[in-house]
C-alpha cells in the first residue's frame, strides 16, 4: 500500500492534498479502495455543492458494498473528477492521482491541522 507523505488523511480514509491556492484536491485512500474492491460507480454532489467538516459528499459503489465519502474539510466543491463517471476503476488502480474525486475551496484552512499525518494514518490502518 502507498501512503504519500505530502498528503492528509482522515479517519474514515480519504486523503487530502493541499493545492497552495486555497482549495484542495480530495480522494479515497489505497487502503479504502483495497478495502472496498472492485469499484462500479463514484456518485459525487455537483460543483458549487457546500460542505461541513465530515458531512457526505458523495459515494462510491463496489461490487460488494456502498461506502460514504466524508469532506475532510468545510467548503465548497469547485470541480468534480468527471473521468470517474465512465471510469471508476481509476480510484482501485491510481487512488492519489487519475481516480482523485472532488476539489473544494477551503472555508477554513484551520482545519488543515486536524486531519492526520502520513504517519498518524499508517498507525490507524497497521
Amino acid at each position: 500500500m502507498k501512503f504519500p507523505d505530502d498528503l492528509k488523511y482522515t479517519k474514515e480514509h480519504e486523503w487530502i492534498r493541499d493545492n497552495g491556492d486555497g482549495t484542495v484536491t480530495v480522494g479515497i485512500t489505497d487502503f479504502a479502495q483495497g478495502e472496498l474492491g472492485d469499484i462500479v460507480f463514484v456518485e459525487l454532489e455537483p460543483e458549487g455543492s457546500e460542505f461541513d467538516q465530515d458531512e457526505v459528499f458523495g459515494t462510491v459503489e463496489a461490487v460488494k458494498t456502498v461506502s460514504e465519502l466524508f469532506s475532510p474539510v468545510t467548503g465548497e466543491i469547485t470541480e468534480i473528477n468527471e473521468k470517474l463517471e465512465d471510469d471508476p476503476e481509476l480510484v482501485n488502480s491510481d487512488p492519489y492521482g487519475d481516480g482523485w474525486m472532488v476539489k473544494i475551496k477551503l472555508a477554513d484552512t484551520s482545519e488543515l491541522d486536524s486531519l492526520l499525518s502520513v504517519d498518524e494514518y499508517q498507525n490507524l490502518v497497521g
